[in-house]
C-alpha cells in the first residue's frame, strides 16, 4: 500500500477540516499571543482539564527552570480547531506550538504547516522517545517517515463491564471477547437489574461520536470506508454486516435514548447503574474509578471486542506540534520536551494527584508504582489497548490512508458526520440500515472520485 495517493489532498483540502469534538469541553479564557519577548513562546491549545493543569504549572516550573515565558491561548475544542486551521494554513507565525490530534498531524505535515521534530528528538537524549508507546509515535509520523508531533496524553478503547452483575448471572467475561460473545452477554444481563440495559453504545451523530466505536466494529468485521484504490466500500457486505450488528445490538439491548447518546451519556449510564457494559474510550476509566464513583471497584476492563482482526481498539492523542513559520522552534521544542516528559507526569502526580497524570503515552507510566496505586484497575488494560492499536493496518485489507476510528483525510470529518446522521436515524427506527448505507455510499464515492482523479491526473 502506498499512502502517496493521499498526498495530493494538499493545503486547500486540509483547510477544510471539520471542527467537531470527540467530547465536549467547557469554556476557558486564555492570554493573548504575541505578548512576550524574544525569549517567550506562544502556545495555542484546547481547554481540556489536563491542559489547564499544564497552564497552571508552567510558570513555576518550566519558566523558572528555563527562563522561557509561555503565553497560552486556551479555547474550547471547536474554537481551537478552527483557529489552529486558520493560523497554520496562513503560516503567520503568531503561534509557535499548538495542540493537535493524530488526525490532523499527518494532514498538516503533508501541507508543510508543521515542522519535523526528528532532529530535536535526536539531540534531546533526556526526552527518551523510545519510552513513547509505539503506536503513538507511528500515528504522529507522516508518510515522509518524519515525526511531527509528541503526545501529551492518549487513549484507546476497551470494553467496560459490571463484574458483580455478570457474576450474579454466572457469566465469565472473556479477556479478549468477540462481538458475538458481547451481544450474547448483553442479552443475558439486559433488565436483570431494574432499569439496567445490557450495553451502552454511542448512537449520537458525529464522526467523533457514533463512528468512533462503529468504525472499529467495521474494521474487525472485515470492512473499510475505502479500499487501497480509493473505491468507496460503505455499502459493501462487511460494512453492512458490522453496521447492522451495531444497530441491532443497541436497539435490542442498548440504553434508553440511544440515538442521542454519546460518550458523556454512556459514562453517566454506567456510573448510575443504567448499563451493564460499555465499549468506549480508555480515558473513561478514571471517572469510573474516582473516589466518589458509585461503581468504583465494580468495573472490569477487557480488550476491545473483535471478529476477524487480532485487536480493534482505536487510537487518539492530543499532541504538540511546532508551526513551520515559527522563528522560535528551539524554545518551542524545549516546551514540548517538558510538557510530554516523564518528569512532567511525576510533577503532576506530586502536586495535583496521580489520577490527574496525562497518561496513555509513555511505557514508564505503567511501571510507576505511585500511578498504579491510583489506576491499578485499568492501567494495564489501557496500556495493552494502546500498544495493540495499529493505525496503519487496522483491518483485514490495505488502506489508502492511515487511521483506525477515522480515515486520515480532511474530507472524512464531513463525510463521517453526514453518514453518522443516517446511521443514528437507523438506530431511531426512522431509516433502514440499507438506506443509510446506500446514501453513505454515494457520499463516500464522491470523496473517492476526487482522490482517484488526482491520482490519475
Amino acid at each position: 500500500m502506498s499512502r502517496a495517493r493521499v498526498r495530493a489532498a494538499g493545503a486547500a483540502a486540509a483547510a477544510a477540516l471539520l471542527v467537531l469534538p470527540l467530547a465536549g469541553c467547557a469554556g476557558w479564557g486564555g492570554t493573548s499571543a504575541g505578548s512576550g519577548g524574544a525569549n517567550s513562546i506562544d502556545v495555542l491549545m484546547v481547554n481540556n482539564p489536563q491542559m489547564i493543569d499544564l497552564q497552571r504549572l508552567t510558570e513555576a516550573n518550566f519558566t523558572r527552570q528555563t527562563g522561557i515565558g509561555v503565553n497560552f491561548t486556551v479555547l474550547p475544542e471547536n474554537d481551537v480547531r478552527d483557529k489552529i486551521s486558520q493560523e497554520f494554513s496562513s503560516q503567520a507565525g503568531q503561534y509557535d506550538v499548538a495542540s493537535l490530534s493524530n488526525f490532523e498531524i499527518p494532514i498538516y505535515a503533508r501541507s508543510k504547516w508543521i515542522a519535523p521534530l526528528d532532529d530535536y528528538v535526536a539531540a534531546d537524549t533526556a526526552f527518551n522517545q523510545a519510552d513513547i508507546l509505539g503506536p503513538m509515535t507511528k500515528s504522529l509520523t507522516a508518510e515522509d517517515g518524519k515525526l511531527y508531533g509528541e503526545p501529551f496524553y492518549g487513549e484507546s478503547s476497551f470494553l467496560m463491564y459490571r463484574k458483580d452483575v455478570l457474576d450474579a448471572q454466572g457469566i465469565t467475561m472473556p479477556a479478549k471477547p468477540t462481538w458475538p460473545q458481547v451481544a450474547d452477554i448483553a442479552a443475558r444481563v439486559d433488565g436483570k437489574e431494574p432499569g439496567m440495559a445490557g450495553i451502552c453504545l454511542r448512537g449520537q451523530p458525529g464522526w467523533g461520536q457514533i463512528f468512533a466505536p462503529l468504525t472499529t466494529v467495521v474494521n474487525t468485521f472485515g470492512g473499510t470506508w475505502f479500499d487501497q484504490d480509493w473505491n468507496a466500500r460503505v455499502d459493501a457486505p462487511e460494512f453492512h454486516q458490522a453496521t447492522r450488528f451495531y444497530v441491532d445490538l443497541v436497539r435490542a439491548h442498548g440504553e434508553v435514548g440511544a440515538p442521542q447518546a454519546g460518550f458523556t451519556e454512556c459514562l453517566n449510564n454506567l456510573v448510575q447503574g443504567n448499563a451493564a457494559m460499555w465499549y468506549d474510550a480508555t480515558s473513561a476509566a478514571g471517572s469510573l474509578e474516582a473516589a466518589d464513583s458509585p461503581v468504583k471497584g465494580k468495573i472490569g476492563y477487557v480488550a476491545a471486542p473483535v471478529l476477524k482482526t487480532p485487536s480493534s481498539g482505536w487510537l487518539y492523542a492530543w499532541s504538540w506540534s511546532i508551526q513551520q513559520a515559527s522563528d522560535k522552534k528551539a524554545n518551542a521544542w524545549k516546551f514540548i520536551s517538558w510538557a510530554s516528559s516523564r518528569q512532567y507526569e511525576e510533577l503532576v502526580g506530586r502536586q495535583l494527584g496521580w489520577s490527574k497524570v496525562p497518561a496513555g503515552k509513555r511505557a514508564s507510566t505503567y511501571s510507576n508504582q505511585d500511578y498504579l496505586k491510583e489506576a491499578s484497575a485499568f492501567a494495564e488494560p489501557t496500556k495493552q489497548a494502546i500498544s495493540s492499536a495499529d493505525p496503519v493496518n487496522p483491518g483485514v485489507q490495505p488502506r489508502p490512508a492511515i487511521g483506525i476510528q477515522f480515515v486520515d483525510i480532511p474530507e472524512f470529518t464531513d463525510l463521517g458526520t453526514q453518514v453518522s446522521q443516517y446511521v443514528s436515524s437507523a438506530i431511531a427506527g426512522q431509516m433502514s440500515v440499507d438506506e443509510a448505507l446506500k446514501r453513505g455510499q454515494q457520499l463516500a464515492d464522491d470523496v473517492a472520485e476526487r482522490y482517484r482523479s488526482r491520482e490519475n491526473g
